[in-house]
């Protein structure tokens, strides 16, 4: 029977309900924890999450960028992530007003089809709810009523949900994107990148930290501020146009590869946001292996000190991405005081290098000191920085990911010599210069980076030792993930003259090497 409901939708589930007679946390049968992903990931999945009918507001924000506005349907959530028994609001507007349906998906790999159906809400009413005005410091926070809310079921396992929205009036679609966490113990956190994709969000047109306002520059700090209270354009960056991720964030190009793989894989995993490493030191300790991927590149300090608090206590830690750990964003609360709900760029986790040339300099030092807007050295985290000698500041590149140890147990059971290469997996950002004073350094892979045939230098991707006998792995190259599967919809990303080649088997054999000595 289909759910008819008002403009304000309330879905509430009980404790009974969820759990019953003999259950364990979570709402899962005792002693099913541990294999909660495979369990999972057996059930039916479907194809039915991908968007179909996408239409975005027409014209180019500059030469290259599309708007990526989807007015026709739109909406954002209360919070990043929640826990089962937390209420989801879901925030949604339509122009013209209409009638949508809500499907929710957990994305997973499920048999392969990349998703299953979690519920299904039928004609609920969306009204036209306003443009939010230009606030201090530029941002554009939207104050928009709730459309849905609905409480997350206990039988509900973490995961990265995406909902579907579909207008009744012109079927045109778009997405919602929340994760959902847990706090059990977990062989893997997998931290999803979202103050990237609010950095990089430019919705409503052209309010991303990158937008030039008056007195500022593209990569000047401080930047304006940016809100997650907004909904998510279409990720139109040139790397990878993906029509059909509108609403998304940078979730479907970069990360969910990699999760659809390790799902497959049936590794235990637990999702997170960023925001829940910044507020959560504790929650960190819980997982063997915590997992950096894709576009990692905006940070609080609260995450830098946490991460490397994990560190210090044993917990791995693998950062599969490029341009990681780069800006200092702190987070900061709405209007309304709720706490982590916006962000600005207020320096880099990088030392000043005397060989930044003047004009890079000038260009960094916008309104404030450099100096004084310097987080702590990001490559003392992740084993390499950004740029092999800072000159540039970008780490703009792309190449292929060449073996420098075939002897290091990284390298067991792939065939891999010296000098070999994986075609393609480095970009379009990457790792230069390793911190050789860290204990067990290893460079795994090195090589040139180019744009157009160009060198730009030398990218490392390294692996260096814990105090605990843990490991700290660095990729350094965003398209990691992009090696390890193609889920349904994906394309594989192309930049500076480079194709990345899709799944290969040597980039899925180093990283189970990897996973089972995070969790040996």
């Amino acid at each position: 029977m289909k759910d008819k409901l008002s403009r304000r939708v309330a879905i509430k589930t009980t404790a009974a309900a969820s759990i019953g007679i003999g259950s364990g946390a979570f709402g899962f049968p005792q002693g099913s924890i541990k294999d909660l992903i495979r369990e999972e990931n057996a059930k039916t999945g479907t194809r039915d999450w991908r968007l179909t009918n996408t239409k975005t507001v027409p014209g180019k924000i500059n030469k290259i960028l599309d708007n990526g506005r989807s007015k026709a349907i739109e909406g954002y959530c209360n919070a990043n992530s929640l826990r089962a028994g937390e209420k989801l609001k879901i925030m949604v507007s339509a122009n013209p007003a209409s009638a949508f349906k809500l499907e929710i998906f957990r994305t997973g790999y499920y048999g392969g089809t990349g998703a299953r159906l979690m519920k299904t809400l039928e004609s609920i009413k969306a009204g036209t709810q306003p443009d939010p005005p230009v606030g201090e410091n530029y941002v554009r926070e939207c104050q928009w009523e709730p459309t849905v809310e609905l409480e997350i079921p206990k039988t509900w396992p973490s995961g990265v949900y995406l909902g579907k929205m579909t207008t009744e009036r012109s079927g045109i679609q778009s997405y919602v994107i929340f994760i959902v966490r847990d706090d059990r113990p977990c062989d893997f956190l997998f931290q999803c990148s979202d103050l990237t994709w609010s950095a990089y969000n430019r919705w409503p047109m052209d309010y991303s930290i990158y937008t030039e306002h008056e007195n500022w520059t593209s990569i000047g700090v401080p930047s304006g501020t940016v809100s997650f209270d907004r909904p998510y354009g279409l990720f139109t960056h040139p790397v990878n146009k993906m029509k059909k991720s509108g609403g998304s964030g940078e979730y479907l190009p970069w990360e969910f590869p990699l999760a659809f793989w390790m799902e497959k894989e049936g590794y235990d995993v637990s999702y997170i946001s960023n925001i829940d490493t910044h507020s959560d030191p504790q929650g960190l300790l819980r997982s063997k292996g915590f997992i950096s991927v894709g576009h990692d590149e905006y940070w609080s300090l609260e995450m830098y000190d946490n991460v490397r608090k994990a560190r210090e206590e044993g917990v791995n830690i693998a950062f599969f991405g490029g341009n990681s750990v780069l800006c200092v964003a702190p987070l900061l609360p709405n209007t309304n005081g709720v706490p982590n709900r916006a962000t600005r760029r207020e320096g880099w986790f990088m030392p000043v290098a005397d060989e930044i040339p003047e004009t890079v300099k000038r260009r960094l030092l916008n309104r404030r000191d450099f100096e004084m807007n310097m987080g702590p050295d990001g490559a003392q985290l992740m084993g390499g920085r950004l740029d092999k000698d800072q000159k540039t500041g970008r780490g703009m590149g792309c190449g292929d990911w060449t073996c420098a140890m075939p002897e290091h147990w990284l390298f067991e059971g792939t065939g891999m010599m010296k000098g070999d290469s994986i075609k393609g997996l480095v970009g379009w950002e990457w790792h230069g210069a390793p911190a050789m004073d860290l204990p067990g350094m290893s460079v795994v892979a090195r090589g040139d980076a180019t744009i157009n045939g160009r060198n730009v230098g030398q990218y490392s991707a390294t692996l260096y030792d814990g105090p605990k006998d843990n490991v700290v792995f660095n990729a350094a190259t965003i398209w990691w993930a992009n090696g390890l599967s193609s889920p349904p919809g994906h394309a594989n990303p192309s930049r500076h003259g480079v194709s990345q080649q899709g799944p290969d088997k040597r980039v899925q054999q180093i990283t189970r090497n990897l996973f089972n000595r995070m969790i040996s």
